[in-house]
């Protein structure tokens, strides 16, 4: 390896997965460290498709290599070139007489894969496909792009793309890209790795970088991902001795378990991922069966996604760059009480406004907080924002208070807003933030002007600075909500047999089917029987609720399916004819089981328990207020599934709605360990394969000692479609 740079990873990749965008065939499996040498650091470079003329895109690598300082060897290759900017040229690359680590292909979208047939014979082990016309423009260009990958798995070549605008590593260097940015930036070595899903945004995201002076180790766009994706990149990065943080340009998620895989390495390691990711609109709702697919969009799944691996998500691109420095060398805090202090007090208020927006905690200072620096002749108030307007503008006075704050177990962060003094005498606010003891606590500062000197102080102490409130408030919310990977409970087998075998019995789950099956992994049902006719008589005692049973209608109520406080016999019979005359109305092709007849239960509060098996995140399991309205609302906490009864009790905490059986202004409480540990053992479906969907609505909260009943149950099945 040049220059000793690398570290030797004895670790090997597992196996991937042998099915891959519709192929199936056993890898050919790459050791980590050559995978990564070829990637970022290849001794051979073939530019496929290269050009000699300066004002084509095609020319770019080529130029960029060298004026970036790459040191190996660059082979163009065009047939109808001998040379190329004072590089031998070669018609193709079987001709290329040594080996090739890594293939930049810049041809047409339909000699695409000739040439990368032509690198799977010369095995080359990289190949990154700048060419577009695949995947990103509908069907035709799936299928061209699927060949690709067959081609590249059949010959041990690790893909990159297609549609990529290439990487740069700056330890060794290596500016392989057609990005118009590398024409003139400078590119600045440090610790940040980007890796994106957007080519045109790279450029970007490295200005915007650079123009703060942070530096970077590698960039990578990814591309269509037909092979490797953010995930594996990822990984591969978590290993990079020149990386520190890692962070993530996303528009959607395609291989959730290697990224998911790679960022747990990655907290274990002491690196950080900080993810912005595109999609906090709700696309897609309205293809859901359920009230759980309603509520639960693809962002809020990848939130929680987020969360239950340890990656902290922002939602400004300044803070990409403006949060590294602010949880390096940190592990999540199990407390985020903000300690805030300022020489300017409308420049605090426009931080302080905005993490209250967010519920952030900031806190007043202690009683020995004011005695310790009372005995240095320093008052400070009891207010919950420490304002130093005209006593801060001393060194010694701003220090002191400062420095005590991160000495104080009162606050678990602290947070200096510098005014006018940033920009022009920093000596009074910003050195004596250099200079502070940190004692390992999170410090984080804010130029209320625009004082780049200042900013550059921090950065080169290791200190957060922020150049807006906004990206100040982003960041700290972020750190706020991140976690320490969230460990999944054990399946417990025998339930979860038992809840299989009566899955298995129902080829089309109606509403007692699938309450069976909830019964089975230990969630409290109510009393239930079914009647074949309104004449039959049932033996559940009155009052009683009736409700059409068919395995087609998921909303009952809007159907005209259900009948409540059934008194008698009598009015059981009048109600079990109304709703199946209303029902065969309204839904003429809906096969009808009967009439689910179930005993009224009372409680303090309703609730819907939700489970649905996302394809981008996986299993995710959410509890909000129960009810018709539950959708509308959208007072809903969501995790990853299965959970614990102790998640799923933080679960509860989050949802506003449930303030009402949390004591709230003495109201009674409800038994809110009967429900965590209902919504923990419904979670447990994640284990069951064929369920898509499923919920609880409501699942019935009783007064604390009384436990909790369902009274409602749906499944759907993956290919399957509830009427609605």
């Amino acid at each position: 390896m040049k220059n000793g740079v690398r570290v030797d990873f004895p670790r090997i990749f597992p196996d991937f997965l042998t099915s891959i965008r519709g192929i199936s065939r056993k890898l050919t499996l790459t050791p980590f460290s050559k995978l990564f040498e070829a990637l970022f650091e290849p001794k051979t470079i073939a530019l496929i498709g290269a050009s000699g003329d300066a004002r084509k895109n095609t020319s770019r690598p080529q130029r960029f290599l060298k004026k970036h300082g790459y040191s190996g060897r660059v082979i163009p290759i065009n047939p109808g070139r001998d040379e190329i900017f004072g590089e031998k040229a070669y018609p193709d690359v079987v001709s290329v007489p040594e080996p090739i680590d890594h293939a930049f292909i810049m041809v047409p979208a339909d000699a695409v894969a000739a040439a990368l047939e032509q690198c799977a014979a010369k095995k080359v082990t990289v190949a990154t496909v700048y060419s577009d016309g695949f995947a990103e423009t509908g069907a035709e260009g799936r299928r061209k792009q699927e060949r690709l990958l067959a081609i590249a798995r059949a010959g041990g070549v690790r893909l990159v793309g297609p549609n990529c605008i290439g990487l740069v590593s700056t330890e060794p260097a290596c500016a392989l890209s057609v990005n118009a940015v590398l024409e003139f930036a400078e590119i600045r070595r440090g610790p940040l790795a980007i890796v994106s899903q957007s080519g045109s945004m790279i450029g970007g995201l490295m200005s915007r970088g650079l123009g703060r002076g942070v530096g970077f180790s590698k960039l990578i766009s990814v591309g269509n991902e037909a092979d490797l994706g953010v995930g594996e990149i990822t990984d591969l990065l978590v290993d990079d001795p020149h990386t520190g943080t890692i962070l993530l340009f996303m528009e959607t998620m395609r291989d959730a378990d290697h990224l998911a895989r790679a960022a747990r390495r990655a907290y274990a390691a002491g690196k950080s991922i900080i993810v912005y990711k595109l999609g906090r609109s709700e696309v897609g709702q309205d293809l859901a069966a359920s009230h759980t697919g309603a509520m639960a969009g693809g962002d809020e799944m990848a939130d929680a996604f987020f969360r239950a691996h340890s990656m902290l998500r922002v939602d400004l691109l300044e803070t990409l760059f403006e949060l590294p420095a602010l949880v390096a060398g940190q592990k999540p805090a199990p407390r985020h009480r903000i300690a805030v202090m300022t020489t300017t007090g409308g420049g605090a208020a426009s931080v302080v406004d905005r993490l209250g927006t967010f519920g952030l905690d900031v806190v007043a200072p202690t009683d020995q907080v004011v005695a310790n620096l009372a005995q240095k002749n320093i008052r400070i108030s009891k207010a919950r924002l420490t304002d130093l307007t005209l006593a801060g503008a001393r060194k010694e006075i701003y220090s002191a208070v400062l420095n005590e704050l991160l000495a104080s177990d009162h606050c678990d962060l602290v947070l200096a807003v510098v005014g006018s003094s940033a920009q022009f005498q920093p000596q009074i606010a910003v050195e004596p933030i250099v200079e502070a003891e940190r004692r390992g606590k999170p410090l984080a500062a804010f130029c209320a002007p625009h004082a780049e000197h200042s900013l550059k102080l921090l950065a080169d102490a290791g200190i957060a600075g922020f150049r807006t409130p906004e990206s100040c408030a982003d960041a700290i919310r972020a750190w706020r909500e991140w976690t320490a990977p969230v460990d999944s409970p054990a399946i417990d087998r025998n339930k979860l047999a038992a809840a299989g075998a009566l899955l298995g019995e129902s080829p089309r789950v109606n509403e007692y089917d699938a309450c069976r099956v909830f019964a089975a992994l230990g969630v409290p049902q109510a009393a239930s029987e079914i009647i074949a006719a309104p004449e039959q008589p049932a033996s559940v005692g009155f009052p009683v609720v009736a409700k059409v049973l068919s395995p087609d209608i998921a909303h009952k109520t809007d159907a005209g399916g259900v009948a409540l406080n059934i008194a008698d016999a009598a009015a059981l019979r009048a109600a079990a004819q109304e709703i199946l005359s209303r029902v065969r109305a309204k839904h003429p092709g809906a096969h009808i089981n009967g009439i689910l007849v179930q005993r009224m239960e009372k409680g303090l509060a309703e609730v819907i328990v939700g489970y649905k098996r996302d394809p981008q995140v996986g299993p995710i399991v959410v509890l909000g207020i129960g009810g018709v309205l539950a959708e509308i609302y959208r007072d809903f906490a969501l995790r990853l599934a299965p959970v614990t009864a102790e998640g799923a009790l933080r679960m509860i905490e989050e949802v506003k709605g449930l303030a009402i059986i949390r004591g709230y202004r003495g109201m009674p409480r409800g038994d809110l360990a009967a429900l965590a540990q209902t919504v923990s053992a419904f979670s447990q479906l994640a284990a069951l394969e064929p369920v898509k969907e499923a919920e609880i609505n409501p699942l019935i909260v009783k007064p604390e000692g009384e436990g909790v009943v369902a009274v409602d149950g749906l499944i759907v099945r993956k290919d399957e479609k509830a009427f609605q």
